[in-house]
């Protein structure tokens, strides 16, 4: 049965110099994300060959649909459209009556819409722009032959340049002489000096991977100065988060020259155990000297990791690959895009960003992860008092102050927080998206990447807030108490198969939170389809599945083709009435009528 797809309406249109698109006749991508998801910046940068390559056929329309509060603010979504690159049109979607249209689960969603307005496929997570690309083909081909495709220039009208020197800053440290910092979106490494005036840059500024130099970076974000006997042996003094060429770099100050150290320029597709290592890594966002390595705030995987400069050898420090807030061993701890580390002796503190947390990594016994202020994927706020109830929204960096206790830049409440004793208090308030902050001796330095500079604060006592809590605004799924049936539906792009012949190349993992929620089906196995058995009560039902397809003729097993996505769903399981007792979520279904 075929679908009419629903007409695109929203608050605004953006990159359209304000009028809603001529999408007639085209084949139409809509891609439904928010800009605080890391899988959601994955397919940003996925999906621009295939603008390029399709170009006069092809239109993406990124419907923003908010998580968080501040994101769903005019000025905000205008922010980060220019902070990440995004060059096509952009529903402003706050009230999520487009994802609701369009049945979107999760962040990200991809739906594709055929020359006639009718949806032939809906896919959730990343690592679908060759199927894609297979299935456009196939759009093209079909609808040239009806006479129902329009070619010609897309909708997309590029807002006016921006005029600042530095352009969404990400992280800064402390240099000889001054401050390094992350230029986010220029693509570049800014030397400043004490009083935050520019000496020098580093990067062409063009979006690229390439060292030497006239090196060429994609949104760079995390900074760590090297011990001078480390950077003496390795050649470089400072280690660089590119977050977008999921690779670390090494900056050498004296002439500017880069080199890749960790990373092939590729994101990591495959699952890694806390001990385990691999060659690719996925969005690294920070990185801090800690124990005689380098640690890695990997956002794309929501683990930890940690280098070695000298040998060079990566291995995976703490965090399942789950999306979440569990705290416990590190081989069972989950994350939930770690984008801050600060260092305290054997204590690192971790800046969680999707669960609104921050976490801290003990050392000093058995290592174990703990969770000093935050409560979950979906519960934020703006709210001092006992840490236990306090709320953060969204915070991105963290920073040991002089007495031992946490400054935290609360981003998306656009506050300095600090954690002492058991207590949240306020610092500051007023500041656009802080993204880091520094101590330098008695004052932070506090990155403002909304406003796109550095601006330094004593440090004051601070005085309590309460401005309300919040729960991320998705409609629960209700299920029906007892056995329910969960299937991930997923159909390979046309040239694909999965290949069984060796054991099956998908793996599926169910956690519940409260874990009382599941009673039965929880774990990590093989298959698409798994049976649950659910008590009453609310709570997220947290769904991971990777799949791996082959293309065909291929001799021998081989995961040519990685697909996987993290559901996190609301439910609520009633004893009682008509309920379903199944749930389908979409990995890649496609219409075949």
């Amino acid at each position: 049965m075929r679908v009419r797809a629903p007409e695109l309406r929203g608050r605004r249109w953006l990159n359209t110099g304000g009028r809603a698109p001529d999408l007639r006749g085209k084949i139409v991508l809509l891609d439904f994300w928010t800009f605080c998801c890391v899988n959601c910046l994955h397919v940003l940068d996925e999906l621009r060959p295939l603008e390029e390559e399709f170009a006069d056929v092809l239109v993406v329309v990124g419907v923003h649909s908010p998580k968080f509060a501040h994101e769903g603010e005019p000025a905000a979504v205008e922010a980060a459209v220019e902070r990440y690159g995004v060059h096509h049109p952009v529903l402003d979607d706050p009230d999520l009556a487009m994802w609701d249209a369009y049945a979107a689960r999760a962040w990200p969603t991809l739906a594709v819409v055929d020359p006639e307005g009718y949806v032939v496929a809906q896919m959730a997570g990343e690592g679908h722009a060759h199927g894609l690309a297979v299935l456009i083909r196939e759009l093209v081909a079909e609808h040239t032959t009806k006479g129902t495709l329009r070619r010609g220039d897309g909708p997309y009208v590029a807002p006016p340049p921006p005029s600042t020197s530095l352009r969404c800053p990400g992280k800064v440290v402390a240099v000889p002489g001054g401050f390094l910092v992350s230029d986010t979106a220029h693509h570049q490494l800014v030397q400043l000096d004490p009083e935050f005036a520019e000496v020098r840059r580093f990067g062409t500024g063009a979006r690229g991977f390439r060292d030497g130099s006239a090196p060429e970076f994609s949104e760079p974000q995390g900074l760590a100065v090297l011990p001078d006997e480390v950077a003496a042996q390795v050649g470089y003094d400072v280690v660089v988060a590119d977050s977008v060429n999921h690779a670390l770099r090494g900056l050498r100050l004296a002439d500017g020259e880069v080199t890749t150290v960790a990373g092939t320029g590729s994101p990591l597709r495959e699952r890694v155990e806390p001990g385990g290592t691999a060659a690719e890594l996925s969005t690294p966002w920070d990185v801090a000297w800690w124990r005689d390595r380098i640690v890695i705030a990997m956002a794309g995987w929501h683990q930890l990791w940690c280098f070695s400069p000298v040998s060079r050898e990566l291995a995976v420090l703490a965090g399942t690959t789950a999306e979440g807030l569990r705290d416990g061993p590190v081989t069972d701890a989950f994350f939930a895009q770690p984008s801050g580390l600060a260092v305290a002796g054997d204590v690192l503190w971790i800046a969680d960003a999707e669960t609104s947390a921050v976490r801290a990594l003990d050392l000093a016994a058995t290592p174990q992860v703990s969770t000093a202020v935050g409560l979950g994927l979906f519960d934020f706020g703006f709210r001092d008092g006992p840490a236990r109830e306090a709320l953060l929204q969204h915070p991105l960096g963290v920073d040991v102050l002089p007495d031992g206790s946490v400054a935290v830049a609360d981003t998306y409440n656009g506050a300095v927080r600090r954690i002492a004793g058991g207590q949240v208090t306020t610092l500051a308030q007023g500041h656009a998206e802080p993204s880091d902050v520094l101590v330098d001796g008695d004052t932070l330095v506090v990155v403002e990447s909304a406003a796109h500079r550095l601006v330094r604060l004593p440090i004051p006592a601070g005085a309590l807030v309460d401005a309300g809590a919040h729960t991320v605004r998705r409609p629960r799924t209700d299920l029906a108490a007892g056995p329910v049936a969960l299937t991930i539906d997923f159909t390979p792009p046309t040239g694909q198969h999965l290949d069984t012949r060796f054991g099956d190349p998908t793996v599926l993992t169910v956690a519940a939170s409260p874990s009382s929620l599941l009673v039965e089906g929880a774990g990590t196995a093989p298959g698409l389809v798994r049976s649950l058995r659910l008590a009453p009560g609310e709570g997220v039902l947290s769904v991971s599945v990777t799949a791996a397809a082959c293309d065909e003729g291929d001799a021998v097993f081989a995961a040519c083709h990685r697909y996987q996505q993290d559901w996190g769903v609301p439910v609520r399981v009633v004893a009682e009435g008509e309920v379903p007792a199944e749930l389908v979520l979409d990995l890649r279904a496609v219409d075949g009528g």
